[in-house]
């Protein structure tokens, strides 16, 4: 299964990755980071590594391994 790998430090909050996940595996985090934004993390779940998450981010913060 592939692992979701997320900078929760470097994230902006725009959230185009939660968007657009097929398979709704990414959640916006109740807590603020050092930036003031709710972060995103990867809930777990069946991830197929379709990559969609890390080509949508602009900050080039989502790593894929399979």
């Amino acid at each position: 299964m592939p692992k979701v790998k997320i900078d929760k430090s470097r994230c902006k909050g725009c959230y185009l990755c939660v968007v657009n996940c097929p398979n709704a595996l990414l959640k916006v985090v109740p807590e603020l980071n050092a930036k003031g934004i709710k972060p995103v993390y990867f809930s777990g779940g069946k991830c197929t590594g379709c990559g969609m998450c890390a080509l949508m981010c602009p900050e080039c913060i989502i790593k894929i391994t399979k």
